[in-house]
Formats: structure tokens, sequence, C-alpha cells
């Protein structure tokens, strides 16, 4: 993975890049002039900043975020000389930046890049785009591209960014650790194997406490939702339960994903392509993890118990069929006439122990739940739904401060009559539409005092992208990641 390095001085690399952002309008052209080299807080030699200067009504640039432009100079030091546009300088700007860079300059062995003075929101923007924007993900190094080994990062003092770079690195590590985890086959990836590296994830982390559930602690336990989805598979279910418990936390939190490490809609079949993207239906099981290991690897004041519920939603003779009824956790029925609406049936029984056991003060929960998320909100945004106005504008706040994206949607109660069911406490899953909303509806059942503390994020459409854009690379996104953490480190 990239390296990324604070520096106060000239480090001898062949590659210095400096920012530039949007001319001012001159008052005879309304259209604007050419981009402007953005000040710095160590000022590169005149002879380069001449040079740059020069260089910029040639290049094109606007300066908008994300274009990038090299100059070669031959003889000079350095030899190359990046010009990268940064836009209106915000954060999220400097993560588009970043990003663009890391895919420009990946042939590069070592870059410098020039922060201006003010460099705390830049440095942390253009950390994380580096990291995110390098990413990759492959079985094997055959066809792999050449990637930036090292980014030096010109400051006037690294040692008072230092905290802003860690922060930085842990959420991209983070995301990138539930990027990987969402884009492992599945054939490797059973509810088993994504146990197993929770444990090796958590392993040696002080602070953090893990319990594993297998099959027949869940039917000791009564967790009928996810035996039911899981009972179809050869790989058999599993529940994880991740704490951090920092000392002196006043707030306790559960972050509940879905963990469905393959789904065929069981009986209720998929076509396929709708089925061959599949392996990205734990999506939210690796967000979760992922933020509570972040939370614990960034030393955050408040109590985090993550619930992972895992299985495979498969096709056999031990399958649950359309018109089952499940018992859950707690003891609430749902008949269940459509297998591929599984996602729901085992995040009910997660919430429901979360509230009978665990008590905490909030609850969240994150799941690649309907494809009526992308129908509403494309490809980019997720579903946000909760009664809690203060807590969804925490959660929204956060999400876009940390360049994702999500849209609150409303809990409508005159919907709630399609959940009634003639044999059961609940159906789960209604023919009517509004699927996402319904879906939400159906899950807040399971949420008992906390029901006024909850929120759920349907977020099937931004989990996964089809090409790159920015930070994002084409597969998974680990949506939810940078947004938990921010939100996280506001509650201590």
């Amino acid at each position: 993975m990239l390296v990324i390095r604070l520096v106060s001085g000239p480090a001898g690399s062949d590659a210095l890049v400096l920012p530039v952002r949007p001319g001012k309008p001159d008052s005879a052209d309304s259209s604007g002039s050419p981009a402007e080299l953005v000040p710095t807080a160590v000022a590169p030699g005149d002879d380069v900043r001449a040079e740059s200067a020069a260089l910029l009504p040639a290049t094109r640039l606007t300066g908008a975020a994300g274009e990038v432009r090299e100059h070669l100079r031959p003889g000079g030091a350095p030899a190359r000389l990046w010009l990268l546009g940064v836009g209106s300088g915000d954060e999220c700007d400097w993560r588009t930046a970043g990003a663009a860079l890391a895919r420009a300059a990946k042939d590069e062995t070592q870059i410098t890049i020039a922060l201006p003075g003010e460099a705390t929101e830049a440095l942390r923007g253009l950390a994380e785009g580096l990291l995110l924007g390098s990413y990759r993900f492959r079985l094997t190094e055959s066809g792999g591209r050449p990637a930036l080994a090292e980014a030096l990062v010109l400051v006037d003092d690294p040692e008072a960014l230092a905290g802003t770079l860690d922060a930085a690195r842990t959420t991209a590590e983070m995301t990138r650790l539930a990027r990987d985890l969402t884009n492992t086959p599945s054939s490797t990836k059973n509810p088993e194997w994504f146990a197993e590296q929770v444990a090796g994830a958590a392993s040696g982390r002080t602070g953090l406490h893990l319990r594993v559930r297998g099959p027949q602690e869940l039917a000791a336990e009564g967790f009928g939702g996810i035996l039911a989805v899981g009972g179809g598979s050869a790989s058999g279910p599993r529940l994880v339960e991740l704490d951090w418990r920092p000392d002196g936390a006043r707030t306790h939190v559960v972050l509940v994903g879905k963990g469905i490490t393959f789904d065929t809609g069981g009986i209720s079949i998929k076509p396929v392509p709708a089925m061959k993207l599949m392996r990205k239906d734990m999506a939210g099981a690796a967000a979760v993890i992922a933020a509570t290991l972040g939370a614990a690897e960034l030393g955050l004041p408040v109590r985090v118990t993550t619930l992972a519920p895992l299985a495979e939603n498969m096709v056999s003779g031990s399958a649950f069929r359309p018109g089952d009824v499940i018992r859950h956790y707690g003891g609430l029925t749902s008949e269940s006439t459509n297998s591929d609406a599984e996602g729901r049936l085992v995040l009910a029984d997660a919430m429901a122990y979360a509230v009978r056991e665990l008590k905490p003060d909030l609850l969240i929960d994150l799941a690649t739940l309907t494809g009526a998320n992308a129908v509403a909100l494309g490809k980019r945004h997720a579903a946000l739904y909760s009664e809690n106005d203060a807590l969804a504008g925490d959660l929204l706040d956060a999400i876009t401060a940390a360049g994702e994206r999500a849209w609150r949607m409303p809990l409508a109660d005159d919907y709630v009559e399609h959940l009634a069911s003639d044999v059961a406490d609940l159906h789960s899953s209604p023919a009517q539409g509004a699927g996402s909303v319904v879906a939400a509806l159906y899950l807040r059942e399971f949420t008992g005092d906390l029901r006024d503390r909850w929120a759920h994020l349907d977020m099937s459409a931004p989990s996964w992208s089809d090409d790159t854009h920015g930070e994002l690379v084409k597969g998974a996104t680990g949506w939810g990641v940078r947004g938990l953490l921010r939100w996280l480190a506001t509650l201590g």
C-alpha cells in the first residue's frame, strides 16, 4: 500500500506536485481567467514557481478538482512537475484531487506534494484520496499495473499534523478492508471465513472483545431468522459480535450490518444478471466491522458493539420456502413469501437481540437491502430512515463531510398496513410498491423502545461502483466506513 510521510523540506524527489485552483474572474471577461497556483506553506524555488505560472495558460487547466498535468523538465530539479487541480480547496475536493493524482502518477516511485498553509482539511482529503484512489483488488499479480509507492507531503509543521494524517490513514485502511471483504469471491467468502477474517483483524487489539455464534448456539438462543436464511447452504450461518469497550465511554452505539455472503434469492431465485454481483450482499456487515475496528484503532471514546448476522442464501432441499413463518429472536414471527427478501430477516434477529440484551443508547443498521434504493436515488446515494431528526441530521452531516452521500427518506406510517399477515405477526415481503420504505418499516418493528433512537441506511446502490469516479474504483466502495467513523468521533 502507498506510504505517505509528512516532511518540512525538499526530499530530493524527481517529481513535485503543486496545487492549482480556479482563477478569479476577469472584470472584462465573466468566463474567468486561467487557473492559478495555490500559495503553499513551503514555497518551491523561484524558478519552479515562475515556470509553473508561465505554463498554466498553455495547460488549459481550469483548476477543477482532479485535473492533472505533467510537465517534463530535462536537466532540472525536480525533473517532473505535476500541476494538480484542487477546486475550492475543501476536504472533498482535495480527496478527489488525491485520487486523481494516485492514478495519474502510478508510474512514479516517489512524489512530493506541496500543501497550503491551512493544511488540516487538505491533508485529510489528500491522504484519503491517495489511499483510496490507488486501491486495487486482484487475486493474481499478472496483468497488474504499477502503483505509486511513496508520497511525501510538504508542510511547515509535520508534528502538528501527524494526528490528522493518522486519522486519514486509519479511515482509508478500514475502507480498503471493507472493500477487500466485499470484493472477495463467494467461493472463498462463506460465513465461517468472514468470521475468521474478523477474528484475525481484531486479534491483539486492546479493548476489543469478539464472540462468534455458530449454528448450534443460534438455534439454542432462538435466532430463527438467521437460521432460516442460512438453512439452504452447506456453509452454516454465523453471528459475529464485536465489541469496542474503551474506558470511560458514556455512550453505547450498536451497529448492525447485513452479512449475506452470497444471495441466490433462495427458492425465489434471482435471474442471472441480478445474481452475478451478489458477493456484495454483505457490504453492510463489512462496513460496520471495519468502522468498529477503526474506532478501536483511533481510540474513540465511545462504546461500539457491532452485530454481523452472516448467512449464505442458497437453493436446496433444506432452504426455507415462500410462505414459511419464521420465529425471530424475542418471539416475533414473520411470514415470508419471497425468499429473496432475506436480508431483513437476519437483521430482525440481530436488532431484536441488541434491543433486549445490549440496551444501547443508539441503534444503526446498514444493509444492501433493496433494489428500490437505486430506483429512488440512483447509484451514489444511500437511503436514510429515522424518526429522530437530530440523529438523522448528525448522520447526514458526518456522511457528507466524509465524502459519501445519503438522502433522508420518509417512514410513511400509512404503509404499515402492508406488513399485516394472516398467519404471523408481520409480513416481511409484501408485494406492494415503495420497497425501500416498506423494508425500513418492517425493521422498525424490531427496534422496541429504541424506535426513536434508531436509523436505517439502505446502501445497496452505493456499495458498488461500476466505474472509476473520484476516490472510488470499479468494484466495492466500502460505503459507510468513512461516514460512520466521522459520526462516532462526534459522540465522545
